[in-house]
Parts: C-alpha cells; sequence; structure tokens
C-alpha cells in the first residue's frame, strides 16, 4: 500500500509511476480532476441540501524539486540529490519511516503539556544514522509547519490538528483526545515524509533527529522579531493592495476551493450530527437488555422468550459499536483533516497573490516612476522568475494534492458504506435468527397439543 500511495505521488509530480491505490474504476472520482472541476463537484459529488438551520456545529513542471528553487531551505548536498534521483527511478521505494506513540504528560510549576514520541527509521545517506528516537511537543510540530511553510510559500502543507478543542466535546487532557491528536500528528508527519519536496526539507530533518536543546538552539537561529515584523508588514501591504491580474487558471483554482470549503464544511457538520445521534441510539438501546432480563422474572411463560430479545438487542448494541468506531477512526478524521486542508488552500492561494502583487507594485513604480527606477529592473526580473516558480509549484502540488484527496475521500465513504452494509445485515440475521427459533417453538407446542 505504501507503494503504490508513493507511486500516486511520483505520477503527479511528473514521475513514472504505476496505477495509484484507490483509484476509481474507468477513472471516476468522488472530486473531478480537471482544473474546471467546481461545477462537477458541486452537481454530482456533494450534491446536498443547503439547509443548514437544522444543523448543530460540533467542531469547529520539472518536479517539485525545482519549482520551489528561490528557497533557501532547498537541498544543494549530493546526498539529497542522490536520493532525489532514487525517487525518480524507483518511484515504489520507501526509505523514511515514522511512528508517533507513546504520549507523556508533563506538569510543571508554569504549565502542563505532552509530548509524543518520534521514532524514525530511514536508509537516507545524508541522515547521521538509520534510527532516531525523540519527544516533541505540540509547539514544536506548529515551528515545524511555520518553517515549512516559510521555505515553501506555494506547496500544500499538511494541516495540523487544532490547538483549542471545541468547547463541549472533550477535555483537554482526556485519553480520547490526546489519542485523536496523535494520529492527527502522525499523520501529518508522514504526510510530509511522502511528499516528494518537503521530505528533504533540512528543518524537517532537524526536527526529527535532533534532541530538546539542539532543537531549541536552532530554533533561535531564525530571523529576528525585527526582521519577522518586516516581513509581516510588507505581507499585509501586498495583501491590501491586492492582486490586479490573477491567472485564470488560478482564479478556477479558488474558485474550487471556495466551493470545496463550503462542501467539506457542511459534510464535517453532518457527519458529527449523523455520529452524535448514533450515540444516543446506542446509549438508549442498550439499557433494553437488562429491562428484558428484569421484565422475565416475572413472567414465567416468557421467560425464555424474553432473554432471547434480550441476547439479540446485547449483539446489536454490540454491533453498533463496532460501527460507530468505524464511523469515529475512519470517517470523521478524513472529514474533518480535509476541513483544515481547504483553510491551509486558502492560505497557499494568500501567499502566492501576495508574491504577485509585490510584482505588480514594483511594475507599477517603474511605470509611474515612483521611485528611484535604476535598481527596479533587476529587482522585477527577480520578481518575476520568484512569481514564475512559486506557480509552477503551485500547479505541480495542487494535482498531487487533488489526487490524494480524491482517494482518501473515495476510500473513507466505501469503507463506511461496507461497514454500514455488514452492520445491517448481522442486526438482519440475528433478528431473523430469533423469529426462527419462536416460529419452530410455537410449531412444537402447537403439535404437543394435538390429540
Amino acid at each position: 500500500m505504501e507503494g503504490e500511495r508513493r507511486a500516486s505521488q511520483a505520477r503527479s509530480s511528473g514521475l513514472p509511476a504505476g496505477g495509484a491505490d484507490g483509484e476509481s474504476p474507468g477513472g471516476s472520482a468522488p472530486f473531478p480532476g480537471n482544473s474546471g472541476s467546481s461545477a462537477l463537484l458541486q452537481a454530482e459529488v456533494l450534491d446536498l441540501d443547503e439547509d443548514e438551520d437544522d444543523l448543530e456545529v460540533f467542531s469547529k513542471d520539472a518536479s517539485l524539486m525545482d519549482m520551489n528553487s528561490f528557497s533557501p531551505m532547498m537541498p544543494t548536498s549530493p546526498l539529497s540529490m542522490i536520493n532525489q534521483i532514487k525517487f525518480e527511478d524507483e518511484p515504489d521505494l520507501k526509505d523514511l519511516f515514522i511512528t508517533v506513540d507513546e504520549p507523556e504528560s508533563h506538569v510543571t510549576t508554569i504549565e502542563t503539556f505532552i509530548t509524543y514520541r518520534i521514532i524514525t527509521k530511514t536508509s537516507r545517506g545524508e541522515f547521521d544514522s538509520s534510527e532516531f528516537e525523540v519527544r516533541r511537543r505540540y509547539q514544536d510540530f506548529l515551528w515545524l509547519k511555520g518553517k515549512l511553510e516559510e521555505a515553501h510559500p506555494t506547496l500544500i502543507i499538511p494541516p495540523l490538528p487544532e490547538k483549542f478543542i471545541v468547547k463541549g466535546m472533550v477535555e483537554r487532557f482526556n485519553d480520547d483526545f490526546i489519542e485523536t491528536r496523535r494520529k492527527a500528528l502522525h499523520k501529518f508527519l508522514n504526510r510530509i515524509a511522502d511528499h516528494p519536496t518537503l521530505t528533504f526539507n533540512e528543518d524537517f530533518k532537524i526536527f526529527l533527529t535532533a534532541q530538546a536543546w539542539e532543537l531549541s538552539s536552532h530554533k533561535k537561529q531564525g530571523p529576528g522579531l525585527l526582521s519577522r515584523m518586516g516581513q509581516t508588514v510588507r505581507a499585509v501591504a501586498s495583501s491590501m493592495r491586492g492582486v490586479k491580474n490573477r491567472p485564470e487558471e488560478f482564479m478556477e483554482m479558488n474558485n474550487f476551493i471556495e466551493l470545496f470549503s463550503q462542501k467539506i464544511n457542511l459534510i464535517d457538520k453532518i457527519s458529527q450530527r449523523i455520529y452524535k445521534e448514533e450515540r444516543e441510539y446506542f446509549d438508549e438501546m442498550k439499557e433494553y437488555g437488562p429491562i428484558h432480563i428484569l421484565w422475565s422474572a416475572s413472567e414465567e411463560d416468557l421467560v425464555d422468550t424474553l432473554k432471547d430479545v434480550a441476547g439479540c438487542i446485547d449483539r446489536c448494541c454490540k454491533a453498533t459499536e463496532k460501527r460507530m468506531s468505524g464511523l469515529s477512526e475512519a470517517l470523521l478524521p478524513v472529514v474533518h483533516e480535509y476541513v483544515l486542508y481547504s483553510e491551509m488552500l486558502m492560505g497557499v492561494m494568500k501567499r502566492r497573490d501576495q508574491i504577485q502583487a509585490e510584482l505588480d507594485s514594483k511594475v507599477e513604480a517603474l511605470t509611474y516612476k515612483k521611485t528611484d527606477t535604476d535598481l527596479l529592473p533587476e529587482e522585477i526580473g527577480k520578481l518575476e522568475d520568484k512569481v514564475e516558480c512559486a506557480n509552477n509549484a503551485l500547479k505541480a502540488d495542487w494535482e498531487r494534492w487533488k489526487q490524494n484527496m480524491q482517494n482518501d475521500i473515495k476510500l473513507a465513504f466505501t469503507d463506511m458504506a461496507e461497514e454500514n452494509i455488514h452492520y445491517y445485515e448481522q442486526c438482519l440475521a440475528t433478528w431473523e435468527s430469533f423469529l426462527t427459533s419462536q416460529t419452530n417453538l410455537h410449531l412444537e407446542e402447537t403439535s404437543e397439543d394435538k390429540p
């Protein structure tokens, strides 16, 4: 399965690959794959009732290695290049395995937090060893995400689970919440490891290998406060100016993102509501078994029948609990991850627009001679290259992301449909068996009564 997923990524990056895991027969997928697919997305795939009043909210082309060549964080060592060539020649070979496990609570006089053990196994030459074990807290994951966005502004960085949970869901250090977050952090790191560009990021390597004091020292080597404030001011100024002539393909991409965000958020709300109603149904149904047992004590003629009913209810309760587990572990996390992805995509589009807006402002300054024009042609040339690299990186990563999204959502809903079919068949068989036994018993009693 891992090899097939790597092959899917290789194909979306323009590399040779075979079939992709989860690819739909005949090329069909739950979401269209072309650039003008927003209408099909609305009409064919997520055609849901727009009335949300009754919903309750429970949770809030070179390869890509070349496209972000303007990034200072791109690998340039011979070892990194060897690994990139190996990735192209052998797309099915996975050489980086990451596991997130063993959450551990830490209590200090200032704060309480959770750390997670991260085990990395690799055969890459640029790593000093083949296996590493470190512990990281949520703030460290946030740092890594920020560094990836800084180094690769128009690549689609996998989302992290929210820092804060929605009121009324679960407590912050509830075991279920910690386990849910652990799984999300595990997926976050493995999505980065499987990405053809992000996997070679130097900060990612440091995150996986450095001890706590080394990571803390590395964090302090970043740009100073004034430098970060200057970058923020320039980004805000660019966003305020806006983009005058966004290319048509990015207009279509932005429309797709807005529609996708609307629909996936609606699916997330509906899925959460279904799970809540399923939980209420389960809590109510599991009370009926003991009730029928107590009832049988006062009905001498119906003792066996009532106990059989209690047994059927108990088996149906177990089947319902298993289905709820599948819903909470398979479907809900996938849907919610893509809710977070939709927010990430909006951020990517904003960063792309900021790069283009910076170019537009320089071109305008040169046109109207608003400033010293001696250096402007050189600056404009560099910005044009930067915009081109950013656009190409986003276009290539966009296709890769859409392919993964189609496969993930299709697999999640297919698995859930199969689980539902199995659940209803199991409950039906349980009650049919009970009715058959009761019919046979009635026939035996009737035959005994005949002279």
